[in-house]
Formats: structure tokens, sequence, C-alpha cells
């Protein structure tokens, strides 16, 4: 099998596994963009080669192995997307494809001098955690930002989605990470959020975008409101 088709496919499988907590055929053909039975024949060489295990009509599973390696990848794919950030000034709607392409570099040294002249990050500019050299992922649990309740203080802390019409979105809001919304108001209706934030900025967002920010909550206003007292 070609080098970069098993690392894409390893990779959006613990992607997916990170996302969703079930690896399914049919998830896989869609961010693939690829057949289910093309699907099905790269999945069938991958359990042969100890990477994944596969059973007829069940979710794939990867192997301690197989997760290994794609965490790797990932890791890749996230120091580069803060090095084009931090080092290159692209915007963070602008990295994902460019890192697809490089994550395929067949050189430790040259991703890992990355991470040195970053400092060691440990998160990509979505906020997504940055795998360690032996593959290892410590992430924090975050809520969504639909499951806020009314009145509270959050601060944007990952993004669920690096989709790029949503960080254009958020652009247009100069809504960024760590960005403090306080949620003054949820309608009842269609659950969209009314916030404030950007020293007296406010926005509606749909339930749609409120599901792919994850925001930790907190009683400390990081940003000067005009009118807040104290």
């Amino acid at each position: 099998m070609a080098f970069q088709t098993k690392e894409d496919y390893l990779k959006n499988m613990y992607m997916i596994d990170e996302e969703m907590g079930i690896i399914s055929l049919s998830e896989l053909s869609r961010r693939l963009r690829v057949s289910i039975p093309t699907v099905n024949s790269m999945v069938k060489k991958l359990h042969h080669g100890g990477w994944v295990i596969y059973e007829k009509y069940q979710p794939v599973r990867l192997t301690d192995k197989g997760k290994k390696e794609a965490a790797l990848i990932v890791r890749k794919h996230r120091i580069v997307e803060m090095f084009l950030v931090k080092k290159m000034n692209f915007g963070w709607e602008e990295v994902h494809d460019i890192a697809e392409q490089i994550e395929h570099v067949n050189s430790e040294i040259f991703f890992e001098r990355m991470d040195e002249m970053l400092g060691n990050p440990s998160s990509d500019p979505h906020g997504s955690p940055i795998p360690n050299q032996n593959g290892i992922i410590t992430s924090k649990k975050y809520m969504r930002l639909s499951d806020a309740k009314n009145g509270s203080v959050v601060i944007l802390r990952r993004l669920h989605s690096d989709d790029r019409d949503l960080l254009n979105y958020l652009n247009e809001k100069r809504i960024s990470l760590h960005t403090t919304f306080i949620i003054e108001n949820i309608e009842p209706f269609d659950k969209s959020i009314n916030i404030r934030y950007n020293e007296g900025a406010t926005a509606t967002l749909s339930k749609d975008v409120c599901d792919m920010l994850l925001v930790e909550a907190t009683s400390h206003r990081d940003i000067p409101f005009p009118g807040d007292i104290g």
C-alpha cells in the first residue's frame, strides 16, 4: 500500500475515534471522499498489517500499533499548523490543507526542529492537543458553548472542527481562541445564544456554531466590558 495513503487512513481513523468514539466505514468514506468498497479494501489491508482490528459488520478499532502511528501523524500535522501560524503569519483558516501535504515528509528531525522553534506547544492553532513524541495525548475536557448556562462567563479553548467556513465566520466576528464570552441570553426556540465579548461586542451564534465551540467556565472576566462594575 502507498505510504501516504496508509497515513491518511490511520490519521482519519484516529480523528474519528477522538471526535465520535467509534470508527465507521461510512464516516471514513465520507472524510476521505472515496467509496465504501475502496475503504473496505484498504481497511482489510491495514488489518492484515496489524494497524487495525476489522470484523465484518463491526466498527473498526485501531490497535496499539495503529494508535501510536496515527498519533504521530497527527502530531506532525498540528506542529506544522502551529508553525505556519506562529512563524509564517498564516491565518488559522489557511493552514489545514498545507499541513496535509507537509505531514507526509519522512524526516523526524524536520518536525522536531519545528517543535523546538515553537517552544514545544501543547496545542495547535485551533486548540487541539498535540501528541508527544511517544504518541501520548493529554487532552482537557471542555464543554460545548451550547451547554453553557444563561449568565455564565466562559473562555473559548478549542474548536470541535477546523472547517474553513467556520474559521472564516469566526474571523468575521473577531472571535479567536481564549476569547471570553458572557452568555447574555439563550433563545428557547432555536437554542441560539446571544454573547458579549471583546470590550462590548455582541453576536448571536446559532446552535450549530455553538456546538463547534469548546469552552471553559470561569468566574473571572479576562477583558473589561464598558459599564461593568468592579
